[in-house]
């Protein structure tokens, strides 16, 4: 066999390996786990950080005013230095709904050591907590709930007795990059944490989706939430590691009408959105990036390049290990289409895809040691813990 047929075999190994042994993470069935509704329902609270979101507030926010919710809930919204009119728009569309009370407060710039976002999420926090809620959800300003959104969160939380329940939201996929692109995202995020492993109690695996994360107060105060992960820039998976390291149950699926109104109408918007994260996620290792590349040029690049090139060069080795594994590729990716309702005929793209994102983790990486960092609405964080720059 020639190397070539060698690293295509290799590459097939890896997908049956993914196929069978990483949690089912191609599967999309992992949705809002069963329900019984409590005797007497929580207080809740919910918190939404925001910081120049009037394009998506008139869609988002009044979705939450209007929960139908048969216990005492109200909504904090944290105006983070907005300077479109965020907190005026959403006091407006408070008096328009009406629905749920509403609170818009504003934190100041937050100090040395805290990411902007999770420093607006303390401070709803605080103020939530002197109402002394059993439940936290916090959601971001660009997500839109169903009428019953938070009754079957709550539900969901009593019945499993979970300390978080999350929910992936279902990302908008309308432009063609966002076709391209937004499943794939969701995709590798579930190859990451495979849902299932999530939510077995002793399985290390710990992931939350930001978008729509209740939380159970209790359980906040015992990890320390959001002091404990002020410096992380992928905040989510990190309440969700504190959370489970604290002895909490935790739960995350595939949302049915949790949804993003956020657009990513072109390739920048979603490169954006990807890297300025990315090598956050590696910890911000040089030996983990290239290990990083390195694997997903094995899993997702080798199998085309093996086919086309044992079909070129009269390599059958070759050819027919690149087309087994790029078929267990497109299968396992289908799924994830179906969920969001997009063509079939995108899952053997998703080589293509993989590429986009090796390339937006590198970039990552590049901005990261230029000193540009991640970033959050403006704020750039160079290194953790570092002071936010507007910008």
């Amino acid at each position: 066999m020639s190397a070539i047929a060698w690293t295509a075999a290799a590459s097939l190994v890896a997908w049956l390996w993914l196929l069978l042994g990483q949690g089912f993470f191609w599967r999309t069935d992992v949705r809002l786990p069963s329900r019984r509704e409590p005797g007497t329902w929580p207080a809740v609270c919910v918190v939404v950080p925001a910081r120049d979101e009037a394009a998506v507030l008139p869609e988002s926010l009044p979705s939450l005013l209007v929960q139908d919710y048969p216990g005492r809930a109200e909504v904090f919204l944290i105006d983070d230095g907005s300077t479109d009119g965020t907190g005026e728009l959403a006091r407006a569309l408070s008096r328009r709904h009406g629905g749920l009370p509403l609170t818009v407060s504003s934190p100041g710039e937050p100090p040395t050591g805290w990411t902007g976002k999770l420093w607006a999420v303390r401070h709803g926090i605080d103020l939530a907590r002197a109402r002394d809620p059993e439940y936290l959800l916090l959601t971001d300003a660009d997500i839109a709930h169903a009428p019953d959104s938070l009754r079957e969160l709550v539900a969901a939380a009593h019945a499993g007795g979970f300390d978080v329940v999350s929910q992936m939201a279902r990302l908008r996929v309308a432009s063609v990059w966002e076709r391209l692109v937004v499943p794939a995202f969701v995709y590798f995020f579930a190859q990451l944490y495979p849902f299932r492993r999530i939510g077995k109690r002793g399985a290390r695996t710990a992931a939350a989706a930001g978008g729509c994360v209740l939380l159970r107060a209790e359980a906040a105060e015992r990890a320390r939430i959001p002091d404990a992960i002020r410096h992380a820039v992928i905040d989510d998976v990190a309440l969700a590691r504190a959370v489970k390291d604290g002895g909490g149950h935790i739960w995350l699926g595939l949302a049915e009408r949790v949804d993003s109104v956020r657009p990513y109408p072109r390739l920048y918007d979603l490169w954006r959105m990807v890297s300025r994260s990315a090598y956050a996620q590696l910890r911000h290792h040089p030996l983990l990036l290239a290990g990083t590349v390195a694997g997903l040029a094995l899993v997702y690049l080798v199998p085309p390049v093996s086919l086309v090139w044992g079909l070129a060069a009269g390599d059958s080795g070759a050819a027919v290990a690149g087309a087994l594994a790029w078929l267990l590729m497109t299968g396992t990716y289908v799924p994830m289409l179906r969920y969001y309702r997009q063509p079939l005929w995108l899952a053997p793209l998703l080589p293509f895809t993989a590429f986009l994102y090796l390339l937006m983790t590198v970039d990552s990486a590049v901005q990261h040691y230029r000193g540009r960092g991640a970033a959050w609405k403006g704020r750039t964080y160079a290194r953790p813990g570092a002071v936010p720059d507007e910008g």
